[in-house]
């Protein structure tokens, strides 16, 4: 199938997760993951009517970045790993940054916010499995509460809410309490009303449990191989 297919068929499966749980479809966001696939398919995605793309790699994104410029609704979220010293250039490339995971990074990408006279969007990316492979802040943790009561000294970031990636498993339902986790952690820090921290966002599903995801309360669904079939694997070269 096209791309195109592909994303009216994701969009169908979103409203249905949408309105089973009582909730209005136009409320979650459809992200279109294009990390590792070329300019010519996130053309096909933009043309289909996609508006917001994933990128997880500062310098993947930097060489196809110049040959997408024209796509001018597009918003580009990094929704991986960032280094502190790679906020100046993720803060020229993106929209918004979803994976903000310390304090230091916040305040790097601030300054580099500042320095552009813009006002980033950012999410607190948590690591609600507590894997040690994955980034992220623990929830209820001292770094969490480090940044949040930080928020208020970081005017060139808008604190929009969370994000997290749960433990994988093949089947979807094993996610549905690291979501729940996320949401209800989320509903907390709202209930303390923080100065300069929004907590509307909740970013979180990916191809093979993204209903799951909506019916816990996402707002905006981490798509890429549902939309653009399969990434290839590296091969070696001897």
């Amino acid at each position: 199938m096209s791309i195109a297919e592909n994303i009216a068929r994701v969009r169908e499966r979103v409203e249905a997760a949408a309105r089973r749980a009582g909730r209005d479809p136009a409320s979650v966001t459809l992200m279109a993951v294009s990390k590792t696939f070329p300019a010519p398919l996130v053309r096909e995605a933009y043309a289909a009517g996609l508006r917001v793309f994933g990128e997880n790699r500062v310098q993947e994104f930097s060489g196809k970045a110049g040959e997408l410029r024209d796509l001018v609704q597009a918003e580009w979220h990094l929704i991986g790993h960032l280094q502190s010293n790679k906020a100046s250039k993720a803060a020229e490339l993106f929209s918004a940054v979803d994976s903000v995971d310390s304090l230091r990074l916040a305040e790097k990408l601030n300054s580099a916010a500042e320095k552009l006279g813009r006002r980033l969007p950012v999410l607190i990316e948590v690591n609600v499995g507590g894997e040690a492979a994955k980034s992220g802040v623990a929830p209820d943790s001292a770094e969490l509460e480090e940044l949040l009561r930080s928020a208020d000294r970081l005017p060139s970031l808008a604190f929009q809410g969370l994000m997290t990636v749960p433990p994988w498993s093949e089947e979807a339902e094993p996610a549905r309490p690291y979501f729940r986790q996320l949401r209800q952690l989320r509903d907390r820090i709202a209930a303390r009303q923080l100065p300069a921290v929004g907590m509307d966002a909740l970013s979180m599903g990916m191809s093979h449990d993204f209903e799951v995801a909506i019916e816990e309360g996402s707002t905006c669904v981490r798509v890429g191989t549902a939309i653009f079939g399969a990434r290839k694997k590296p091969t070696l070269e001897l």
